[in-house]
């Protein structure tokens, strides 16, 4: 059995994002819950690398354009990819953050735990993405684990 056989793919989720702090915590929260619903084979190490690529790249859109942004979080069954849309025509650029200053460090971190990173201009601004492979394939006690995982949280937003 194969990972491609478990769900519907491409698996889909978008949310617009608020030029808030709380926006961006909630947004992030989104993200995990999703993709601990989805039958996506990613380590604890992976996911929280998500999280914070993720946290980094939307609280860059909201900060540097204090407008709302979109995101979209896709599992084609091949990699994890998020995007964050955002109103501003000015390109991401890595910064060179000196080692005392508190921020500036964001794309750096994006590129060092992503497997691929990069933008792209679009008529309302640009996407900013990123994408995390899978870790090496499961084992079919690890698939049964992730589906489980994935039927616990389903449940768990039908009770509340």
């Amino acid at each position: 059995m194969n990972i491609k056989d478990c769900a519907v793919l491409p698996m889909r989720e978008t949310w617009e994002v608020q030029p808030t702090a709380a926006a961006v915590r909630s947004t992030r929260l989104s993200v995990m819950l999703a993709i601990l619903s989805w039958p996506v084979p990613l380590s604890k190490e992976s996911l929280h690398d998500v999280e914070l690529c993720a946290a980094e790249l939307i609280t860059n859109a909201v900060e540097h354009t204090e407008t709302s942004c979109r995101v979209t979080l896709r599992w084609t069954g091949v990699r994890l990819r998020t995007e964050v849309v955002d109103s501003s025509p000015i390109l991401p650029g890595r910064s060179a953050a000196d080692d005392m200053a508190t921020n500036g460090r964001g794309l750096l971190l994006v590129e060092a735990l992503a497997h691929s990173w990069g933008w792209h201009p679009v008529q309302e601004g640009k996407v900013v993405w990123f994408e995390v492979a899978p870790d090496q394939l499961e084992t079919e006690d690890a698939r049964l684990t992730t589906a489980r995982r994935s039927e616990v949280v389903r449940s768990s937003h039908r009770t509340k």
